[in-house]
């Protein structure tokens, strides 16, 4: 276990360079003084451990170290192939296909027991999913019509950083010149989108580190509701809602609470579609939406 925490310690300071002691306790789970053992056992390896002190002290690797590129083993490459296998299934790129036929044909993968299909993420257009790809790349500005959660739309001209998958949806993470602050638009809202000739106008850092330093920054409202479910209906909200039971009732009925994003629809429409098996109690708000919503399509349909 040590010498796998040692090896897992020298690929994570080439990878981020200076990380302080507290860091790596936190990374590795495990105590100050046992980073400080690594330390001196890498060193006693050969590996060239640098300690800085001070405030923005730590450790890390001196630059004359090169470590051997073909350190992975049957095990490291079987999860790299079921990460590219399931990009692939998701996106069709052809880049990552071919990296794909090398990573296979250079490796000996054992078997890892998981296999990510991702293919229903091919439901995003794939030619636009390319085109902001692109335009990220060549640091060129993309303008678009977009309609936000508020049904407000407008023509938005941003500037592209990558594109992501997340929240069950794909996403352009962008810097809006008008908001002069990093924002994620859904790929489906969009429409006439346009790669202009016009240049990236400030430098941005690697996607991830946006996303780490804006996560935090959730502009959404969420709600937390208060269903009571038959129990014929508590399986699909575990799911689709991600509720959770709190009290069991004889009958096989539960109490579960979920929390939904305000003004999203997806979780109104799923407690639309259970129909009398389920009853939100809390909110009150909550439960005037659902009567709208039904009251109106009973009106709907009773025309017929």
């Amino acid at each position: 276990m040590k010498i796998e925490r040692l090896y897992a310690i020298t690929v994570y300071l080439l990878n981020h360079g200076r990380t302080s002691a507290a860091e790596l306790a936190r990374h590795f789970e495990v105590s100050l003084r046992t980073v400080q053992r690594d330390m001196d056992s890498l060193c006693l390896a050969g590996i060239p451990i640098v300690a800085v002190n001070g405030a923005a002290g730590g450790y890390e690797i001196s630059e004359r170290f090169v470590m051997d590129r073909g350190f992975a083993t049957s095990d490291d490459y079987s999860y790299i192939l079921t990460a590219l296998q399931g990009l692939a299934s998701a996106t069709e790129d052809q880049k990552v296909k071919n990296i794909l036929e090398k990573v296979s044909y250079a490796s000996d993968p054992g078997e890892n027991g998981m296999i990510l299909d991702l293919s229903t993420l091919r439901e995003v257009d794939r030619e636009l999913l390319r085109t902001l790809q692109t335009a990220a790349l060549e640091k060129r500005t993309v303008e678009f019509t977009y309609t936000n959660n508020n049904l407000e739309t407008r023509t938005h001209t941003v500037e592209p950083v990558a594109v992501l998958y997340r929240w069950y949806a794909w996403y352009l993470l962008a810097y809006s010149r008008f908001k002069q602050d990093y924002r994620t638009y859904k790929l489906v809202r969009m429409s006439g989108l346009r790669v202009t000739d016009q240049p990236f106008e400030r430098e941005h850092k690697p996607a991830a580190d946006i996303l780490r330093e804006t996560d935090g920054s959730d502009s959404r409202q969420y709600t937390e509701i208060v269903i009571r479910c038959k129990e014929s209906a508590k399986a699909r909200v575990r799911e689709y809602l991600k509720g959770y039971v709190t009290q069991e009732f004889p009958d096989g009925s539960a109490l579960m609470k979920a929390t939904v994003v305000e003004n999203e629809q997806f979780w109104l429409g799923t407690l639309l579609s259970l129909g009398d098996a389920v009853e939100v109690t809390a909110p009150e708000a909550v439960r005037e939406r659902l009567l709208t919503s039904a009251e109106k399509i009973v009106s709907l349909y009773g025309k017929v």
